[in-house]
């Protein structure tokens, strides 16, 4: 695994440093039409970090390229298999659930960082459970939404963090967060970690109740692209992510419609304004082309020390 890992982190650093100019003297070259000839399908999950992206396809397809956006409530372990599979080109996805899978030999490449914020993963509990603290979660039944997926991970991850056994934790695979909520109902399982705002709405209808926080310390969601993607459409690439980062520039703090980018998550995702700005005002996006590796040796790092 660490040999793997080093090895990837290697090609993480070639590629960060050789992208920008080799697709540079490609646009310079080939001009608009290199975006006019390509489909990306592109996978993220249902949420409000994606609203950047998916306001970017409009403009993308005045261009001439057709960004196909493709939900993912299964969240990252459904498109890890997606890369794998050849069912996306592109993965907004966790970066910890990335650079594990690639590590185990997902053809794909890490190009870009999406978020460069941390995630907040709320620890859930059913309402009427007798648990009232993180503490009181160990040796219990974790729903997870598939192996491998942050949900997965970061359950790992706490557990590091409170000192567990990591042989205590018990996994119990639910699917994405639909079907948590149905396994909460039947009894299935004892707790579920998901974004901490996504489950905003389950917490105020007094179906769940959030007894604690996780928060990664890395940045959250990363762009990883299909090897054989890359090597055909390269530039379209490119172009795709410049465009996206200048909408996530006028969606963010102190951006051309940041004014309305608060009422606008209230609305679209059922959470309370108060809750929709402190959420806002904590997430900040990139969308820069290349990775830091140092960043990545941490992930790597972690995910080893939980035998991940």
């Amino acid at each position: 695994w660490a040999v793997a890992m080093e090895a990837h982190l290697t090609q993480a650093a070639v590629f960060a440093a050789g992208l920008a100019a080799i697709i540079m003297k490609r646009i310079a070259r080939f001009g608009r039409a290199a975006a006019n000839l390509c489909t990306l399908r592109v996978g993220g999950v249902p949420e409000h970090f994606n609203i950047p992206f998916k306001d970017a396809i409009p403009t993308l397809a005045r261009m001439g390229m057709h960004v196909q956006w493709i939900e993912q409530p299964g969240g990252t372990g459904a498109m890890t298999k997606g890369l794998r599979d050849g069912t996306l080109d592109v993965a907004i996805a966790l970066t910890e659930g990335l650079v594990a899978d690639l590590a185990k030999g997902n053809p794909s490449k890490l190009v870009a960082q999406y978020v460069q914020s941390p995630l907040r993963w709320g620890v859930h509990v059913r309402a009427g459970a007798a648990f009232k603290s993180i503490s009181d979660l160990r040796g219990k039944r974790f729903g997870i939404s598939r192996y491998g997926s942050g949900s997965h991970l970061m359950a790992f991850v706490l557990a590091q963090e409170h000192g567990w056994d990591l042989k205590e934790v018990d996994f119990v695979v639910v699917g994405g967060l639909d079907n948590a909520r149905k396994a909460f109902v039947a009894g299935d399982i004892d707790a579920f970690m998901w974004e901490e705002f996504t489950t905003k709405p389950l917490v105020y209808s007094g179906e769940w109740r959030c007894v604690g926080v996780c928060t990664t310390p890395w940045p959250c969601f990363a762009v990883a692209v299909r090897a054989d993607t890359l090597r055909a459409h390269g530039a379209s690439v490119r172009r795709m992510l410049d465009v996206v980062g200048e909408y996530a520039r006028d969606f963010q703090v102190g951006g051309k419609v940041s004014h309305l980018s608060v009422g606008r998550v209230s609305a679209e995702y059922g959470i309370q304004q108060d809750d929709a700005k402190a959420w806002f005002e904590a997430t900040r996006w990139s969308c820069t082309c290349g990775m830091d590796t140092g960043m990545l040796s941490k992930v790597a790092s972690v995910l080893r020390g939980v035998n991940v």
